[in-house]
């Protein structure tokens, strides 16, 4: 079995696959404090209760963000599970795609996954847009290889800073509003934050296909992605799963 680790700014999800079946996931708050042991010890208890024991995990792969916690993570596929990580953006590893960019390596391990797995997963120029701490979009070519994209501020960023900047405006869930025009304070903010994030993936997805100069089709995925694809007919399809798919893809490629 493999053990799949998505490092995010917020939060690290941990999954396992039996094949390309997922049997579970499971997801802990970003912390760079937390050690290995704690982590070791939270994730066997989850994998127990999906009936996972640890000897059936053979190997890693680990794509992460935030480099503080990557001694960690590393530590805890040898230590836990006997085995070395295959750590994306590392020497060696092979992605299967050509990044197109001017600093390669200034590109997020997630959105280059992200970019394996859509391509794996759909045909033509792609655009992947990822509901995470940052709304990024990604332009994947025809042949899989990774252009390019967009980095915005993710909307429960927005949220914070928003509450925060201004004394009067309180936190607010992020739903969608009924009608756009707010009759008090609370809706009023549901309203810019929602249709102003619809506008602003409507606007997006409509310059980068005019700039890119073909059709392009377009993905979400995220937390939030269900909740805009109801919205706007830009986005047409949903992939919950697509960074797990796209490690356990980029395993595939790196046969040890």
């Amino acid at each position: 079995m493999l053990l799949a680790i998505d490092s995010g700014n917020t939060n690290i999800v941990f999954a396992v696959f039996d094949g390309t079946e997922l049997r579970g996931q499971w997801r802990s708050s970003t912390n760079s404090e937390r050690t290995a042991d704690e982590f070791g010890v939270w994730l066997m208890q989850l994998m127990a209760m999906q009936g996972i024991e640890r000897r059936m995990v053979t190997a890693c792969v680990i794509a992460s963000v935030v480099p503080a916690v990557d001694f960690a993570l590393r530590t805890l596929s040898t230590r836990y599970f006997g085995c070395e990580p295959l750590v994306v953006g590392a020497e060696g590893v092979e992605l299967g795609i050509r990044v197109l960019v001017d600093s390669p390596d200034q590109v997020g391990a997630d959105r280059l996954v992200n970019a394996v797995a859509a391509h794996q997963m759909f045909a033509g120029p792609l655009n992947v847009i990822d509901f995470g701490t940052a709304t990024t979009f990604d332009v994947i070519d025809a042949d899989g290889n990774y252009t390019g994209g967009v980095i915005a501020p993710g909307i429960n960023l927005s949220l914070e800073a928003l509450h925060m900047a201004a004394a009067k405006l309180p936190r607010v869930a992020v739903v969608r509003p009924k009608a756009v025009i707010g009759k008090a304070t609370v809706p009023a903010m549901r309203s810019g934050i929602y249709w102003g994030y619809v506008g602003l993936i409507e606007g997006l997805v409509r310059r980068i296909e005019a700039e890119f100069g073909a059709p392009m089709t377009v993905i979400a995925t995220g937390g939030l992605a269900p909740l805009f694809k109801a919205a706007t007919d830009v986005i047409q399809h949903l992939a919950p799963d697509l960074t797990l798919r796209g490690l356990l893809e980029v395993h595939l490629r790196n046969p040890r």
